[in-house]
């Protein structure tokens, strides 16, 4: 699903130049926050059995607090693919306003 994801945005900062990959410090400031609360949330919920990744459908690397791959990068790729969608939007309609 992240390869569709970013298959399906990231053709936006290709073709219509939307931009978004050069603002990396906006980036992180918008997305870092609310990643690490989600990932913290996933950690204690992972940790008291709340919910687990099935193993079958994850590729087996872990990251900090034994989180999937797949969830960090969820994390970040989704967002990033959201803010290029919002811009090209813009480009293409320039009186949108959000």
């Amino acid at each position: 699903m992240i390869i569709f994801t970013v298959v399906g945005s990231f053709w936006l900062e290709v073709f219509l130049k939307v931009g978004v990959l050069k603002q990396f410090k906006r980036m992180v400031k918008s997305i870092a926050p609310v990643a690490f609360l989600f990932i913290a949330w996933d950690k204690y919920a992972i940790s008291h059995g709340h919910w687990f990744f099935d193993k079958d459908q994850i590729l087996g690397i872990y990251g900090p607090w034994c989180i999937p791959l797949e969830e960090y990068l969820f994390f970040l790729v989704v967002p990033i693919a959201a803010f290029m969608t919002i811009e090209a939007v813009r480009m293409v309609k320039k009186d949108w306003k959000v």
